[in-house]
């Protein structure tokens, strides 16, 4: 029998009621507690992030639980937890003998959009549990209780296979990008008299950004405007940078620092030592450190594994948490000690690093592709199991 069809015998001819959430669950508020209240142990203290917060010796929720998040901009925040946990900024939802906690969960995910939505407006953002209270759930065969929780219990099995299925697969993708991690460290260690090393100031410019001030002076929307390069024009896993927000102007790029497609900058602040490509001509501000004219002694792919590796961000962490420096300056990174093999090695060591990093990093191919369609299925399916006739009150999506 087909998926559809199945479906179809499934939710064929059920009546169905629709009720306000907060008559068919209890919906309770967490107790909040601070770090300095925190005794360290392994429960998760669950309050206003998409993460534990921290992890106490308590609970005060013990399992199968719903959490939403109550303030701070992931406020309506839907989480699933199985273990004991300490709910704190957040509040919690169970549901009463007639309804399947999970069926309940499964529900307002497909809502968590509107959750989101719910947040109050002004200073802090909050959702309160009066708020998610007026929610309507659906209530399958309201007259024969036993039914309807077969029909609810099915409808978590199915969703539930999905969502395992999602599982497995980021699980798999830890896994490799562990693997990447460890091949990459390995191919890039190196014996001693085993490479020639230099430092990075030997074999490459390196200089620090520079602002234009007043900066809002020089930001245009013009199409011959000059790309202003920013943190937020970079994302989580890239590795080269392609476009930008805002430009500057041609007289704002003579008081910044430009540079051209193939030149590295690394952030200097937050979120230190990250490497990117430039993949454009741009400018950076003085938050950035440009890595320019390199090509001599170093494949810019092998550079890029290099810099991303674990002992060179350790190399920087070490360096500043040594308080000899608050930040990762240009004179810091001109004495990073870097490996220089001969380049046709730097290409078979970058041949091989590439294979991991698409399968890992890739958005159209490998593992990251797969679980983007599994979710789009599972997502699918969800929005089709939860299909009831709407009354005429509901509010869709």
């Amino acid at each position: 029998m087909s998926s559809m069809r199945y479906l179809e015998k499934l939710l064929d001819g059920v009546e169905v009621e629709w009720k306000e959430l907060g008559k068919v669950a209890e919906i309770k508020r967490g107790t909040s507690i601070t770090k300095k209240n925190v005794t360290p142990g392994e429960i998760p203290v669950i309050a206003g992030g998409r993460t534990p917060a921290y992890f106490h010796n308590q609970s005060n929720r013990t399992g199968q639980t719903i959490v939403i998040a109550g303030s701070g901009v992931y406020a309506g925040f839907l989480t699933w937890w199985e273990q004991p946990i300490f709910v704190s900024d957040a509040f919690t939802i169970k549901s009463r003998s007639d309804v399947l906690n999970k069926y309940c969960y499964y529900w307002l995910q497909g809502k968590q959009h509107q959750l989101h939505e719910m947040q109050s407006c002004g200073g802090v953002p909050h959702v309160y549990p009066r708020n998610v209270a007026p929610i309507q759930i659906p209530i399958p065969c309201p007259e024969n209780p036993k039914k309807s929780l077969e029909i609810q219990a099915e409808i978590v099995r199915i969703l539930d296979t999905f969502t395992e299925l999602t599982a497995e697969l980021t699980a798999e993708l830890t896994a490799r990008k562990k693997q990447y991690n460890y091949y990459r460290d390995q191919l890039l260690s190196f014996e001693e008299g085993e490479v020639e090393w230099k430092t990075f100031g030997e074999v490459a410019k390196i200089q620090r950004g520079a602002s234009p001030r007043p900066i809002a002076k020089y930001i245009t929307e013009d199409e011959n405007g000059v790309p202003w390069i920013k943190i937020g024009d970079t994302s989580t896993g890239s590795k080269y940078v392609n476009k930008t927000a805002q430009k500057i102007t041609p007289e704002g790029a003579k008081k910044s620092r430009t540079l051209k497609k193939g030149d590295f900058i690394l952030s200097n602040s937050m979120s230190f030592g990250r490497p990117y490509i430039l993949d454009i001509n741009g400018a950076i501000h003085d938050g950035w450190a440009s890595i320019s004219d390199f090509s001599e002694h170093l494949n810019a792919d092998y550079l890029y594994h290099f810099l991303s590796s674990n002992n060179v961000q350790n190399y920087w962490l070490s360096k500043i948490n040594s308080g000899s420096v608050s930040n990762l300056n240009a004179d810091l990174i001109k004495t990073l000690p870097i490996p220089i093999p001969i380049l046709s090695e730097q290409e078979r060591i970058v041949a091989i690093l590439d294979k991991f990093d698409a399968l890992t990093n890739s958005i159209t191919k490998g593992l990251p592709r797969e679980i983007e369609l599994r979710q789009q299925q599972y997502e699918y399916y969800r929005d089709l199991l939860f299909s009831f006739p709407k009354p005429g009150s509901e509010i869709t999506d």
